[in-house]
């Protein structure tokens, strides 16, 4: 059984990654939403606790003990000394324990609107470090192509100068063509590693496991027309809603709290032998003398939290409706300059490679014609992957706002074929 389960397990890390599945993963193993977990059963369990009577106070004690005379320090010769035992307890009123109960409750639904801040960042986090690898993947491959067709147009350069057909400097300008993609090489080399070690980072897979997929860059599940309301269930503003709720308890507790709670203490008190047993009974009550700069400050003060809580809430959610309405203007341009270069300049670099080729055959152009040519191409290249990874990443940054426990409804992924 547990040699078939690794097997298992090893087949599955052999399997391509999607970019759903790397979120998946992030999720799985962070260690910040187990935290958030336990935040919000603490807050649970101590609104249970506060919604309980105080614990009963056992009293003991010797009173009216002489110290002087031949009586000194004896229980039972004078009739005023007493053993005594009692019991006090604090009834605290239903409405006020049920106020402390309610703002732990409250604080448990902040943890739960803050552990949604956290699984929105980890999702966004491991798709940017998704989509990073895939881009600079994209890149080095790139690089190797055009690596490739250098060295042959190295040997095409030497040939023609063996040939009287071309000149040293042709082969001078091959050579140097293909220490410039050496070093891009380099370049593109070390981002490739940082971007492996990011996505090892979020999902804990091997970094070398190879990925699978692209997602659909051209939908966003957000409606322009409705920021403002899709927005007002953002992770970052529903926790100011929460943190306004447990202000607004806390609010009833001050309230609660102008009226005292009161104190009942029943004690034995045993004397000598020839003397009776005693009980008695007490009842402590605060007295608030000065209810107007305590008490009635204490209210106010809640109040006024109340009325900031609010106040950030509203500017947060402005601040994330202006944000998300740039990105989105970002976003929608990224996607029309990226077909441009697929429709226009792409092709029509092609053309260029194509014609420079033909005349340099003809004896109409230079290598380095040829050479400045594919140049162009390998920037534009370069540059339109560049800004698929620009774009890709607002994508991921609008489709994340909001958790969505995993599962990827907003992304779409395609086959790799499909998408070439």
């Amino acid at each position: 059984m547990l040699s078939s389960f690794i097997s298992a397990a090893a087949l599955a890390a052999l399997q391509p990654l999607t970019l759903g599945q790397a979120q998946q993963h992030a999720v799985a193993r962070s260690r910040q939403l187990a935290a958030q977990d336990h935040a919000i059963a603490g807050s649970r369990a101590m609104a249970v606790a506060a919604g309980q009577l105080p614990d009963p106070v056992l009293k003991a004690g010797i009173d009216n003990l002489p110290v002087s005379t031949s009586d000194r320090f004896s229980l039972g010769a004078d009739f005023m000394t007493m053993r005594r035992v009692g019991v006090s307890q604090e009834f605290t009123r239903a409405d006020k324990r049920q106020s402390r109960s309610a703002r732990f409750e409250r604080e448990a639904l902040k943890s739960e609107a803050q552990k949604e801040v956290i699984l929105a960042a980890i999702q966004r986090e491991a798709a940017f470090a998704w989509l990073e690898r895939y881009y600079t993947e994209q890149m080095a491959a790139l690089i190797s192509l055009q690596a490739q067709q250098a060295r042959q147009e190295i040997e095409a350069a030497q040939a023609a100068y063996r040939g009287g057909r071309g000149t040293q400097a042709d082969v001078l300008a091959a050579r140097s063509a293909l220490l410039l993609l050496a070093d891009r090489a380099s370049e593109i080399d070390r981002r490739l590693q940082v971007a492996h070690a990011k996505l090892a980072r979020w999902t804990g897979l091997d970094g070398e496991l190879q990925l699978s997929g692209t997602p659909d860059i051209d939908h966003i599940g957000l409606d322009t027309t409705t920021l403002d309301t899709a927005l007002a269930h953002h992770p970052a503003v529903t926790v100011l809603k929460r943190q306004q709720e447990v202000a607004l308890a806390e609010v009833a507790l001050a309230r609660a709290n102008l009226r005292p709670d009161w104190s009942v203490e029943v004690a034995f008190q045993q004397r000598g032998s020839a003397y009776s047993t005693m009980v008695s009974v007490g009842i402590s009550v605060p007295l608030q003398w000065d209810r107007k700069k305590r008490q009635g400050r204490e209210l106010g003060a809640k109040l006024a939290m109340v009325e900031q809580t609010g106040a950030e809430r509203d500017e947060v959610l402005r601040e994330h409706v202006a944000e998300t309405g740039a990105m989105i203007v970002e976003w929608r341009s990224g996607r029309e300059r990226i077909s441009r270069y697929m429709q226009q300049l792409l092709p029509l670099s092609g053309e260029r490679i194509r014609a420079a080729l033909a005349a340099y055959r003809g004896g109409k152009a230079t290598l380095n014609d040829v050479l400045a040519a594919r140049r162009n191409e390998t920037e534009l290249r370069m540059q339109a992957i560049e800004l698929q990874l620009a774009t890709s990443q607002l994508w991921a940054q609008l489709n994340f706002l909001l958790p969505d426990g995993g599962k990827l409804p907003h992304a779409t992924i395609n086959n790799p074929q499909d998408s070439k």
